[in-house]
């Protein structure tokens, strides 16, 4: 089957509108064919039309591109995944000793290491890895190494990024241009934010109001602290470029070699499972998320900034890949009525609906209630009449950003004993997941949402 490219321009426009994004880029790699298109504008201001050459922020998406460079030194031997971090940074220390001694690649690759985001301010020079690295001395555990997935925004991937400058001996962006985006003949593909043609690039956008509709973003690029987990921008084609690496078994539609075919199969095959499956999907493999779309399996790898959004899923049953970079967002309704709206054009399966609560279910209150914690995220899990209740309580920057009240009150409804939706508390909200779980000492230990993991304080 073929997409019906402006019937699918008119859809995303409409649906552009009414999620109040300013523009998206779309692109599908389809048995080694690509198609492309582009609706909206680069910025709401100059109303400059987004093209397929605009540039976008890939945000955490970055993780799969600092990944595929890391497999590389897998492959020549210089790095292996199971073996300690300290055998090649031997400074590598955080408070708690196992973590310390044990910490692999894997670990921090599949966000299993468990460490605090402790690393102060590193500053933006080109030692900032290594000054990150040195600062995480005090950091705590989270969760014991190993225990459980939890996402890691900068930290994880910033030590891995530092193992890559020590072996290599260049900075991380180096490597990357050297490793991957020259080989691959990628020339809109950035890892800094002085790489970017500012001509090119699409601007973030905030929502604050459907009224207001689209402002510009304050913060034009993340720190570059998050580069490694972060910190590249690229286009659509771009991004399929990398599509076709894990597609292909490792490689390029230029035909270069990135990584062997067993060095895919590994970052798809090494898994950890997830505690929130919903959101995205039951497991996490190294550098990718693991989808289960009516018992297809469908790899993801997703990115946020404050103001762009970045959706890439790969379906290799049918070899397919689709990409949407957006300059607004991110809302997962809009990304599902779009994929699932091109999915229909190609004939293959539908990402899944959330499940509907299980009105049958009577849980102990007592089990789950509590304070949720860890620093800029603070959930109060309540109970009233027998229902669960979460306060999510903002950091007073991030409420004042975001134009919201520092407490946001919402619902828990039940779908399994550990597992949870959280209907919207605003119209610019979609339904959210969230998993309270591990009561191997009676109550909850952990609250999981948005892949992150919050430990139980009180």
């Amino acid at each position: 089957m073929t997409l019906d490219v402006p019937r699918l321009q008119a859809r995303v426009a409409a649906l552009l509108s009414e999620y109040g994004i300013p523009g998206a880029a779309i692109g599908v790699l389809r048995d080694g064919a690509v198609t492309e298109f582009a609706v909206g504008v680069k910025n709401v201001e100059t109303r400059e039309p987004a093209t397929t050459d605009t540039v976008y922020q890939c945000g955490s998406m970055t993780k799969t591109w600092t990944a595929l460079a890391f497999m590389q030194l897998v492959d020549e031997g210089k790095v292996e995944l199971d073996e300690p971090v300290r055998s090649y940074l031997p400074g590598f220390a955080v408070a708690d000793l196992e973590a310390s001694a044990r910490t692999t690649p894997r670990h921090l690759l599949n966000h299993t290491n468990g460490i605090e985001e402790a690393y102060g301010d590193p500053g933006e020079g080109d030692d900032v890895y290594e000054r990150m690295v040195g600062n995480i001395a005090d950091a705590p555990q989270v969760f014991p190494l190993g225990r459980t997935h939890g996402y890691s925004a900068a930290l994880g991937y910033a030590v891995l990024a530092r193992i890559m400058e020590v072996v290599d001996g260049k900075r991380w962006d180096d490597v990357m241009r050297d490793r991957l985006f020259d080989p691959m003949g990628l020339t809109s593909t950035s890892s800094g934010r002085e790489q970017v043609d500012e001509t090119r690039a699409a601007t973030g956008h905030l929502i604050r109001s459907l009224d207001e509709g689209p402002v510009v973003t304050p913060v034009d690029y993340l720190p570059r602290a998050f580069g490694p987990g972060g910190a590249v921008t690229s286009t659509t084609g771009e991004v399929l470029a990398m599509a076709h690496v894990l597609l292909a078994a490792g490689t390029a539609p230029n035909g270069k070699r990135v990584v062997s075919p067993g060095s895919i199969r590994e970052m798809m095959r090494s898994r950890v499972p997830v505690p929130d499956p919903y959101l995205f999907g039951p497991a996490w493999a190294l550098g990718l998320i693991v989808c289960d779309w009516h018992g297809e399996t469908v790899y993801a790898t997703d990115g946020s900034t404050i103001g762009q959004n970045a959706r890439l899923r790969l379906l290799p049953d049918s070899d397919t890949a689709i990409a949407m970079l957006t300059n607004g967002g991110p809302r997962e309704e809009f990304y599902r009525r779009v994929f699932n709206d091109i999915l229909a054009d190609l004939g293959t399966v539908a990402i899944p609906d959330l499940p509907a609560p299980d009105t049958t279910l009577h849980l102990d209150p007592s089990r789950y209630a509590g304070v949720y914690e860890r620093p800029g995220a603070r959930y109060e899990v309540s109970a009233e009449g027998g229902r669960l209740h979460l306060t999510l309580v903002l950091d007073p920057v991030q409420a004042g950003l975001i134009e919201r009240p520092e407490r946001i009150g919402y619902d828990l409804l039940p779908v399994s004993e550990t597992q949870f939706l959280m209907p919207p508390a605003d119209p610019l909200e979609d339904t959210q997941t969230v998993a309270i779980y591990d009561f191997t000492d009676g109550p909850a230990r952990y609250l999981h949402t948005n892949c992150r993991v919050h430990p139980r304080s009180g």
